[in-house]
C-alpha cells in the first residue's frame, strides 16, 4: 500500500555543469514565458490508509462488502469485535465476533483491551479489541475496521491518522426495504434500528470518504482503492461470497 511515486527530473551530473560553463558563450535555449520544457509532474497522491475505518446503518450491506473485500482480497484483515449479543444461527465464535459475557466485556474494558467501544441500539455493547489490530499495523498488514458511529469518533480521538469511511444506502427508502427484507428483526427493533440509522446518517459530513452501496462490487472497488489496492476482477456468477448469504451479522461491524 505505498503512495503513488511521483517522477521528478533527474539532477544534471557534475560533467554536465562542467561543460555548461566552459562553454559561456553558446546560448542556452530561452523558454518563451508561461510554457515549460516539459509535461509538469502529476499532482502528489494521497497515500494509502493504513486503517481505513468504515462504519455506516443498520442493513447498509456492510457484511455483503466484508465478504467480497475476503473472497478477492484475501491480504485485507478484518477486525473481529466483541460483542456481549448472543450469536445468530451461522455465526462463529472467533471468525464473525467475539462472543463474550458482560462481566468479562466490562473486564476488557477497565483492563483497557479495546481500542473502543460501544453499547450499539441501546442494547448490547460492542468493542475492537486493541491488541490484534496494533499487531497488524506494527506487521505492515492491511486492516480494516468495521464499526459504528461512537466507534469511528473514539478511533478518531486515539489515531487520527486513520482513514474514516461511510458507507452509505442509495436511499433512505433502499435501506428500509434492505432491512425488512432480511426478516431478522420485530417491527419494535426494525425501528429501534432505523432511529439509530437516521442519527448515522446524518453525520454523515465527519468522515474524509463516503461510498454509497449501490452495487456490492463497485463500492467494494472504491473501498479497496482508498486503501490503496488496485482493484481486482470479480469471481465468476456463483463463486464470489458476495454473491451468497451472509450470515445475519456477518462482518456487520458494531451494527448488530
Amino acid at each position: 500500500m505505498s503512495a503513488a511515486s511521483v517522477p521528478t527530473s533527474p539532477r544534471p551530473s557534475s560533467r554536465g555543469l562542467a561543460d555548461i560553463s566552459a562553454h559561456p558563450s553558446e546560448p542556452t535555449p530561452s523558454v518563451p514565458a508561461g510554457e515549460t520544457t516539459g509535461p509538469a509532474p502529476p499532482p502528489a497522491a494521497p497515500g494509502p490508509a493504513r486503517l481505513p475505518v468504515l462504519p455506516g446503518p443498520t442493513a447498509v450491506g456492510k457484511g455483503t462488502v466484508s465478504a467480497d473485500i475476503r473472497a478477492r482480497y484475501p491480504e485485507v484483515w478484518l477486525s473481529v469485535s466483541a460483542t456481549t449479543r448472543d450469536p445468530r444461527p451461522g455465526e462463529v465464535d472467533g471468525v464473525h465476533y467475539l462472543f463474550v459475557g458482560p462481566d468479562e466485556f466490562a473486564r476488557m474494558v477497565a483492563d483497557r483491551e479495546l481500542l473502543e467501544w460501544a453499547v450499539v441500539h441501546g442494547r448490547n455493547s460492542y468493542g475492537t479489541p486493541r491488541r490484534a489490530v496494533e499487531e497488524k499495523l506494527a506487521a505492515g498488514v492491511p486492516a480494516l475496521l468495521e464499526i459504528d458511529l461512537q466507534g469511528a469518533r473514539q478511533v478518531r480521538a486515539s489515531m487520527p491518522e486513520a482513514r474514516f469511511v461511510f458507507l452509505a444506502p442509495p436511499s433512505w427508502d433502499e435501506l428500509v426495504r434492505r432491512l425488512v427484507g432480511r426478516g431478522t428483526e420485530d417491527a419494535e427493533e426494525r425501528e429501534r434500528r432505523l432511529t439509530t440509522a437516521r442519527v448515522e446518517l446524518a453525520a454523515e459530513s465527519e468522515f474524509d470518504h463516503v461510498i454509497v452501496n449501490d452495487e456490492v462490487h463497485r463500492a467494494t472497488d472504491e473501498l479497496v482503492r482508498v486503501m490503496g489496492l488496485e482493484p481486482r476482477p470479480v469471481p465468476a456468477e456463483g463463486t464470489s461470497p458476495a454473491s451468497s448469504p451472509v450470515p445475519s451479522g456477518h462482518g456487520e461491524g458494531h451494527s448488530e
